[in-house]
């Protein structure tokens, strides 16, 4: 098994040219000096894992870099990961229903954005909860997808950063809302909480951007709304279209990069397992998978 050292030494380690401050590559005195100070902090309570620079730099700006309460959350983190079985959750779940799962709520990774992130889809809209409820569980779909945020932090962040030649931290997610109906919403709405808790407090700063396309009518007045409430900093990573959406979207990721379906000019073999099934990016290309090794799939096709 590969140690931490040697996997984080595997692929770049500093942000890319341009990054904002707080990034690791880009500190002033003073976040350097908090972040040295975290370190020393969870290394006297007996903390030896994930305190790499990256790592706790994403916890410090998801706290605005009070070092109490990046402290805290990352303590809160470390004790899911240790009743959840986090650690590892790739060897020890199996995901065998997730190509049916996948009919009733399409959920997948697809390439790189032209910042080098991996671009997560998911169809909302084209969720039926009462169809998938007959072949899994709330609580599968949980570890499920706690198992791909391993995959993506194990995997698909590392090959892709090997493949730009620097960090790659983040995701670049489409929300597909096409056909989205208010008894569909509702049917997932328990997932999705769950599902965001999770990312908020367990996975600080993992969203790159964030495209929700297909947005019904209303919705962009409605959200503009909330915008008061939100970080800035989240908001500004938020785009809301309608259904002339492939225009931006081609903005940031390239056309042989974005699927057919969503005006791009990618396509995939049914026979590797179609859009949902294939997760295809460097995370499955040979000469950008390190010592941590080919991205797992938790299900045979």
């Amino acid at each position: 098994m590969v140690s931490e050292a040697d996997f984080l030494n595997s692929f770049p380690q500093k942000s890319p040219e341009g990054a904002p401050k707080g990034y690791p590559g880009n500190l002033d005195q003073d976040q350097e000096k908090k972040l040295l100070q975290l370190r020393e902090n969870l290394k006297a309570k007996g903390y030896e894992l994930r305190l790499d620079d990256a790592t706790l730099l994403r916890f410090l700006r998801a706290r605005k870099f009070d070092i109490s309460l990046a402290e805290a959350m990352f303590e809160a983190s470390e004790k899911w990961r240790k009743e959840f079985g986090t650690d590892t959750i790739l060897k020890d779940f199996k995901y065998e229903e997730k190509p049916l799962v996948a009919k009733y709520y399409p959920q997948y990774y697809h390439k790189t954005d032209k910042e080098g992130r991996p671009v997560y889809i998911e169809e909302l809209g084209s969720v039926n909860l009462t169809e998938m409820y007959k072949i899994t569980t709330q609580d599968r779909m949980i570890k499920n997808l706690v198992w791909e945020y391993e995959s993506f932090t194990n995997h698909r962040l590392p090959a892709s950063s090997r493949k730009v030649g620097y960090l790659v931290e983040t995701s670049c997610t489409i929300l597909d809302l096409k056909g989205i109906s208010i008894s569909s919403a509702a049917q997932v709405l328990s997932y999705v909480r769950e599902a965001s808790n999770i990312g908020q407090n367990y996975y600080p700063e993992r969203m790159g951007k964030f495209y929700l396309i297909n947005a019904p009518f209303g919705f962009s007045a409605a959200f503009r709304l909330f915008k008061p409430f939100l970080d800035p900093v989240t908001v500004n990573k938020i785009f809301i279209l309608g259904g002339s959406y492939s225009k931006e979207l081609l903005k940031q990721i390239p056309a042989e990069n974005l699927p057919v379906k969503f005006g791009g000019q990618s396509t995939v073999d049914e026979a590797t397992g179609g859009l949902l099934l294939s997760d295809i990016g460097p995370w499955r290309e040979p000469e950008y998978v390190g010592p941590e090794g080919e991205a797992p799939k938790a299900f045979a096709l």
